[in-house]
């Protein structure tokens, strides 16, 4: 479970949902503001009206990023992300093909940190 390929992967998959999550509630200078177009442009648009969408999702991801950083309750963080990695790869499947290779890169960090701790989970599936 502690090995340094686990390690180097959770500290990745941590920076990542710390960085795309504080990009979600707080407007990076550099960053694009719009970078949607269509349907996935309306879709955005709609999610940031609502007032509270993004903010929650920017701060589950937060959330699930300092836990994978600070190395505290890892199976739970890997547990709240798996939907919200679940529903980024849908996003950009259906609707933002160019960034699913970095949806591809999220859900492929979640399951492989799910599986090397696989024996706290084995108690849910008996």
């Amino acid at each position: 479970m502690n090995s340094t390929f686990t390690k180097i992967l959770r500290i990745i998959l941590g920076l990542g949902l710390l960085f795309f999550g504080l990009s979600k509630l707080i407007q990076f200078n550099y960053l694009p503001t719009h970078i949607y177009t269509g349907d996935e442009a309306i879709l955005i648009d709609s999610f940031s009206k609502t007032g509270y969408i993004l903010k929650v999702v920017g701060t589950f991801e937060i959330f699930t990023g300092l836990l994978l950083l600070f190395n505290k309750w890892v199976p739970f963080a890997l547990l709240l992300l798996a939907p919200i990695s679940v529903n980024i790869l849908l996003f950009h499947l259906f609707m933002d093909t160019p960034g699913l290779i970095l949806a591809l890169v999220v859900i492929v960090l979640n399951a492989i940190l799910i599986y090397k701790h696989w024996k706290v989970y084995r108690p849910l599936f008996l």
